[in-house]
């Protein structure tokens, strides 16, 4: 649906054939406090705030990562996010993940730049970007990917 809303449908099969899927099951431990709300997902906004969402037991929440941020030169927004919880029962979520396979370079389409879209970024490999993210200097940056190759 993304690649369709940007006019990009050309791009769909190099998108399908460079990236591997995760389906991954979570369950965080509630802290053990009288309060009991076991919802605890925070997104921050472009301004900087934490929100609490509030999804009914049926919802589907989708959030794009930094490479598909990259990809789209900024045009869609990767929200930090965080799980905040209170209570004693314990929260279960499923996370499906598409991750760029190792040695696929990540580049801004070049109709995704113009003079009101400069190019943000410079290509780069998910993984090799990963092995930064989780350094001191990766987790001490505001924004590791623009640190790592920001333009």
């Amino acid at each position: 649906m993304i690649l369709e809303s940007f006019n990009l449908e050309k791009d769909m099969d190099e998108h399908m054939n460079s990236t591997n899927y995760l389906l991954r099951v979570m369950k965080y431990k509630g802290p053990q406090t009288p309060e009991n709300q076991v919802d605890g997902l925070e997104v921050q906004t472009k301004n900087g705030e934490w929100i609490q969402l509030k999804p009914s037991p049926d919802s589907f929440i989708a959030m794009i990562g930094d490479s598909l941020y990259a990809w789209t030169n900024g045009r869609l927004y990767s929200p930090y996010h965080r799980v905040m919880m209170t209570g004693n029962e314990a929260r279960y979520s499923a996370g499906l993940f598409s991750i760029p396979k190792a040695g696929y370079l990540i580049k801004a389409p070049e109709e995704l730049v113009d003079e009101e879209h400069p190019l943000l970024f410079k290509p780069f490999d998910h993984v090799e970007f990963l092995g930064f993210y989780y350094t001191e200097a990766g987790q001490r940056a505001v924004s590791a990917l623009k640190t790592y190759c920001g333009v």
